[in-house]
């Protein structure tokens, strides 16, 4: 498996993604790995995180480069998804492994069923 990357959050979003897992009771494997995530990454205040990464609310365009294809999606916390609307929740797997991700890095991440994805990031934009 390829080295993990460096993944830099927010503290405001890390604040707010603790706090969720522990009302949701941290259950389930991407729960545990998005946990995991955030037990890994360099905490920044929220006006000093670089360009490029992406946090919760950012728009990104990655690519799935076991398949090719292109997603564009808004990383959302879970009331807010909406898979028609391109809304994917942080509790998604996709979700959770992009968080903390800059433009250029690639992470593999599993899949229900056993598989695993390696997703690149193409571009971010926050709000």
């Amino acid at each position: 498996m390829p080295a993990t990357p460096n993944i830099v959050v927010s503290r405001q979003d890390a604040a707010r993604l603790e706090a969720l897992l522990e009302s949701a009771g941290s259950e389930g494997d991407v729960a545990r790995a998005l946990a995991a995530e955030l037990d890994r990454a360099e905490y920044r205040e929220h006006g000093d995180m670089p360009d490029g990464v992406v946090m919760m609310g950012s728009h990104v365009r990655c690519i799935d480069e076991t398949t090719g294809e292109q997603h564009a999606l808004t990383l959302v916390y879970p009331p807010e998804a909406n898979f028609a609307e391109g809304r994917v929740s942080i509790l998604a797997p996709v979700g959770a492994a992009l968080l903390g991700l800059s433009v250029g890095q690639t992470i593999q991440w599993p899949l229900p069923g056993g598989r695993t994805t390696r997703l690149t990031v193409a571009a971010v934009a926050n709000d």
